[in-house]
Formats: structure tokens, sequence, C-alpha cells
């Protein structure tokens, strides 16, 4: 044991705390540098707290008196059952929904092999921490860029964008008609017609996957007679 200000602490317990101190900032830092909400400190606190947890359910209830001398056998994985199903509450307050998109599943899904983690730590499964440490950093980098580049119209890659067309009157009929005939998942389509102006405006909001969406759209429209400007824009709801 080792004495600290009066407290007994045994270093390895303090050992399987720091473990998950380092490992729950591997994690983090990987969510930090991608701009998650969920980032360095709070997956972090999510592996201390569950190691912690962990620690107190293997060390911190002694058998007990049931009646007389005879002593009560303690269920050591009650409380890191709990870490399980608690962790969900986090990890659902990550989660949001625009429109028909969702976003969070992956930070809550991080936050909860954070517990993992932490939890690993705690019991002493230094092994098993590493290298689901290691596995998990894999997969939010590596998998992504796989998604990315080669799982192209996967839905991930899938953007609602909203497209504002100013165009010449005598134009519009052909660029509303090739809209439509070029873009499928068109969720909303409207034509405002101007006789003073002898101008028309093309408001659309449409789905489409695709590795540069805005830049792909633009590109489309530049071969097109008549356009006065157009605007192209990400839209959340």
């Amino acid at each position: 044991m080792l004495e600290i200000i009066g407290f007994g602490f045994d270093l390895a317990v303090v050992i399987r705390v720091i473990a998950s101190v380092l490992l729950g900032f591997a994690i983090g830092f990987e969510r930090e540098i991608t701009n998650k909400d969920a980032g360095l400190r709070t997956n972090i606190l999510v592996c201390v707290g569950a190691c912690i947890f962990t620690i107190i359910s293997i060390y911190g209830f002694p058998e007990v008196t049931v009646l007389g001398d005879e002593l009560g056998t303690r269920d050591t994985a009650r409380v890191a059952a709990q870490i399980v199903t608690g962790i969900g509450f986090i990890g659902g307050g990550t989660v949001l929904r625009h429109g028909f998109n969702i976003y969070g599943l992956t930070t809550a899904a991080t936050l909860w092999v954070s517990a993992a983690i932490g939890m690993a730590c705690g019991a002493g499964m230094f092994g098993l921490a590493v290298i689901s440490t290691i596995l998990s950093i894999f997969v939010l980098v590596l998998v992504r860029l796989f998604e990315k580049n080669v799982l192209v119209t996967s839905t991930k890659n899938t953007k609602q964008l909203k497209v504002n067309i100013t165009c010449l009157n005598e134009q519009s009929n052909y660029i509303y008609d090739y809209i439509i005939e070029n873009y499928s998942q068109i969720r909303e389509i409207s034509k405002k017609f101007n006789k003073d102006e002898s101008l028309t405006k093309i408001n659309v909001i449409l789905n489409i996957s695709n590795k540069n969406p805005i830049k792909s759209m633009y590109k489309s429209f530049e071969k097109i007679e008549g356009i006065e400007s157009i605007s192209i824009q990400e839209f959340v709801e």
C-alpha cells in the first residue's frame, strides 16, 4: 500500500486510473480533431468514471454478515453492470435529428466504448484496454476515410442542399426540367416568374450523394445558358 496524505492508496489501483485517463485521452483526441461535441474532456471523464465504478464494484463492498456469523456473497458485477446501461443516458444526449438526417450516433457509440475501456482498466485488464483503444481509433479514422472515398453513395455522404437559381424567363422551363431529370431525390422545387424583371427564380431542396456535392452541382450548371445567378448551400432543417 502507498500512503498519500494520510489516506491508503493501492499503487495498482492508481495505475489503473491513470491508464484510463491516458486511454480516454487517446479516444477523445480523435473526436476533438474532428470537431465533435464529445471530445477530450467528455471521453476522459467517461473512461475514468467507468474505471472508478469498476474498482469500487470489485474492492469497495466487502463481505457482510447476513445472519450471525454467516457471510453474504457479494456481487462484484452489480455496479459495473449499471455502467453499461447508465452510459446510454449520456450517449443518448449526443444524438440529434435534423430533418431526415440523424447525427451523433458515432459519438454516442464512442462514449460507450470509452466506458468499456475504463471498465477494463478498473478490472486490471490492461491488454484488453490497450487493444480496444487501438482498434477503436482504427475504426474511427480509417473506416471514416473508407466511407468517404469508397462508399461514395453511402448515406454518410448524402447531403441535403438548398439551390437558388435566378435565370432568364425564356430559359426557366428548360432549367426546371433539367433539374427534375438529373436529380432524383428532390424534396421541394418551386418556380417564381417575374414579368417586370424578365427573370425567374427557381428554388430547390434536394438530397445528393457525392464526394463533393456542392462543387459537382456548380459544374453541372456551368454549361447551362440563361442563368444569371446561382447559390448552393447545405441545408439543415
